[in-house]
């Protein structure tokens, strides 16, 4: 795997901002879900994925010989893991998104027509 760069991230959360944008513009429901479908998976979604790498930076930056060992590093490292969790626990939203679809789905095929529609 190529090593990655800050371009790299700073492109994945332009593409993010993107998103948002598109969304401002009222799309059509079933495609909105689908495009955040990929961000909040349960297993690979940005929660779960932000989680991961907030520990890892925790642990390269504590394991690194070089990071001075000062209680204020002990402290920086608490709150990224504290983040981490909180990041981690965001992954039911996926559950959320579930509901929406069928709540969705339901309401065009349940829903009773205008008298004009008749």
């Amino acid at each position: 795997m190529p090593a990655l760069t800050p371009n790299d991230i700073h492109t994945a959360a332009e593409t993010l901002s993107r998103l948002t944008e598109y969304l401002h513009a009222e799309p059509d429901p079933g495609e909105a879900l689908a495009l955040i479908e990929p961000l909040l998976d349960e297993y690979t979604g940005i929660p779960v994925q932000l989680g991961d790498a907030l520990r890892a930076l925790a642990r390269a930056v504590l394991d690194h010989p070089d990071t001075p060992r000062t209680p204020g590093l002990h402290r920086l490292v608490a709150e990224l893991r504290d983040a981490a969790w909180e990041q981690t626990d965001q992954h039911t939203l996926h559950y959320a998104l579930d509901d929406l679809r069928a709540l969705l789905t339901g309401a065009s095929s349940n829903t009773p027509e205008c008298s004009a529609c008749r």
